[in-house]
């Protein structure tokens, strides 16, 4: 069980590492949300689910897996809110987007 949860820990550190590296190398805040929220979400809740591995007795087991839930819950919601805010206070895509599906839903 230790060893599921050193190996859940670092999978999770290397997607949050990755998200955190899209947030400094993609163009545009829509990439970026999109780097942050599925990396760091994914990342976020597999170092829980290690922690919760590595707990010695069940109040932080419970605990770790209703912030994975609350992770999970609202991450893609905040990211969804923020990139619809961004859209509608005109920030353009990068020039090399091809498709802006929420300008098609506005018309």
């Amino acid at each position: 069980m230790e060893t599921i949860g050193w190996i859940l820990l670092a999978a999770g550190v290397a997607f949050d590492l990755f998200g955190c590296l899209g947030l400094f190398r993609l163009p545009d805040i829509y990439n970026r949300l999109q780097a942050a929220t599925k990396c760091v979400t994914l990342g976020t809740c597999l170092i829980l689910a290690g922690t919760a591995f590595l707990a010695p007795d069940g109040a932080i087991v419970g605990k770790a897996l209703l912030c994975i839930v609350f992770v999970v819950l609202t991450s893609p919601v905040g990211a969804h809110a923020l990139a619809r805010a961004a859209h509608r206070s005109g920030i353009a895509l990068w020039r090399k987007s091809v498709v802006d599906k929420e300008a098609e839903l506005e018309q």
